[in-house]
């Protein structure tokens, strides 16, 4: 099974290190080149031209990229991804992007003669480079099935969440509930330190007691040392997240208060200048520090 990978951005290019670790064969693209360029290199990969070479590449193709915006340009157009997918490929769109979305790009991969499975993905690099993300499923339990080998290389945990959509649908669902745990996080967490307890030992009961989720588990270096960890996921990105979701929940009819509120905290941090930084930079600004 020939697997390519479209987007080499932090998710990305770890995921094409642990495919490359089970021996996938493995083509890779990006928009920067350069980055693409540097994967392949630690990788073995090969290095497509354009999405649509990317496409006839595999038989699988993962796409992993920043939002809707970009999803779009990857997949339309005469190099787009559609334009190369070959009859009866998968395509694997693991981004966070508007449900909406995964309708139009459905669409386009069926003209094709190809399939469509939303999967996106839970979990941090780390994770990825584990093999250990959790992976939400929409669409035909037959190509999920046949995408199997690949969604196993990189996931602890794959869930059938329903039809094509639905994993979008459920991907804002689970970060709703991420990004309010490491909103509470940061404000218990600053509240505990400006009363006079050190981060160190707050952050530890934090984690031992009721509220210590997976998410507390691994971002204790990232609200321990926040300037000397490396970026996981930013702001900018939580943002983009966060408006999806209110978004999605505005459509529907499902009031989103919590979220509606750590949105405006988010823009406050991005316009602080912490947009780049992790989303554990919250805590930065709640500090007074940014």
């Amino acid at each position: 099974m020939h697997v390519s990978i479209i987007g080499m951005g932090r998710m990305g290019a770890a995921m094409a290190g642990t495919i490359g670790r089970a021996e996938f064969a493995l083509t890779v693209y990006n928009r920067t080149r350069e980055s693409a360029e540097a994967v392949a290199a630690a990788t073995g990969a090969s290095v497509a031209d354009t999405p649509a070479a990317a496409a006839a590449a595999g038989d699988v193709i993962v796409s992993s990229l920043a939002d809707d915006v970009a999803v779009r340009d990857v997949y339309f157009g005469p190099e787009g991804l559609a334009a190369g997918v070959g009859q009866g490929s998968i395509v694997v769109e693991t981004s966070t992007i508007d449900p909406k979305v995964v309708g139009e790009i459905g669409e386009l991969i069926d003209e094709a003669g190809a399939h469509l499975v939303d999967a996106p993905v839970s979990g941090s690099v780390s994770l990825v480079e584990q093999g250990a993300l959790t992976i939400m499923a929409g669409g035909d339990a037959a190509v999920i099935d046949r995408a199997m080998p690949v969604l196993d290389a990189l996931s602890a945990r794959v869930f059938h969440v329903g039809d094509r959509g639905a994993g979008a649908t459920v991907k804002l669902a689970v970060n709703a509930l991420v990004h309010g745990i490491n909103n509470a996080l940061s404000e218990a967490l600053v509240l505990a330190e400006k009363a006079g307890v050190e981060r160190a030992t707050a952050y530890e009961v934090f984690a031992a007691g009721a509220g210590g989720a997976p998410f507390v588990q691994y971002k204790t270096a990232a609200f321990a040392d926040p300037a000397g960890t490396p970026v996981a996921f930013s702001l900018d990105l939580v943002a983009k997240d966060l408006q999806l979701i209110t978004g999605l929940g505005d459509r529907v009819g499902a009031p989103m208060p919590v979220t509606k509120a750590g949105l405006e905290l988010t823009k406050e941090a991005i316009s602080a200048g912490l947009g780049d930084h992790d989303m554990s930079a919250l805590a930065v600004w709640l500090r007074g520090e940014a």
